[in-house]
């Protein structure tokens, strides 16, 4: 191929969605970052299904169980605010759970007047049989990555996380941003 058809190819539109040109590191970086998402959906999904609830009842199992392990009691209130529903749609899942027995509503060690949510030894059970193999794989996939670089994707990604909570934060539209030269400008579809 000549340098013309060379320069046209590196300015083609990648075929993942993102505009900018295929030859790009930093794109491969983000088009697995996307792969990655996407399959981490398909499986809470499917992890969902198969417990019989919907992602967002999934999302607060998970949520009462990391602040159990951190020893932090999770109220119903501080539920919603971690899900951002209603206080009402916190707890008509608070219900639907406890129901089938995954989650508990206990008084609250610190302030009697209030409760804590816990998750039963069914909900423990439950989400401990579907996901210690897949924990056990995951780790073994980032044990694969240089000790030298473990750090390095860490703070790439906890940067990723920064970008996504400020956008979702905000009550502005996303925005547009300048590029510091025409050759690096995004081309619309």
């Amino acid at each position: 191929m000549d340098q013309a058809g060379d320069a046209q190819e590196s300015r083609a539109e990648h075929p993942d969605g993102y505009w900018y040109p295929e030859n790009d590191s930093a794109i491969d970086v983000l088009t697995a970052l996307r792969t990655y998402q996407a399959a981490h959906g398909d499986m809470r999904r499917r992890m969902s299904a198969g417990m019989d609830m919907n992602t967002t009842d999934l999302a607060a199992l998970r949520h009462v169980i990391a602040h159990e392990r951190h020893g932090e009691p999770l109220t119903p209130l501080g539920l919603a605010r971690l899900l951002r529903i209603s206080g009402a749609s916190s707890s008509k899942l608070l219900d639907r759970l406890t129901a089938s027995g995954h989650l508990q509503r206990v008084p609250n060690p610190h302030d009697r007047r209030s409760s804590v949510v816990v998750a039963s030894e069914h909900g423990h059970t439950e989400v401990r049989e579907r996901l210690d193999g897949l924990h056990a794989r995951m780790q073994e996939a980032a044990e694969q990555v240089p000790e030298e670089a473990r750090g390095e994707v860490a703070a790439f990604l906890r940067r990723i996380a920064g970008v996504l909570d400020a956008e979702s934060t905000s009550d502005a539209p996303l925005s547009s941003v300048e590029r510091s030269s025409p050759a690096s400008a995004p081309r619309r579809r």
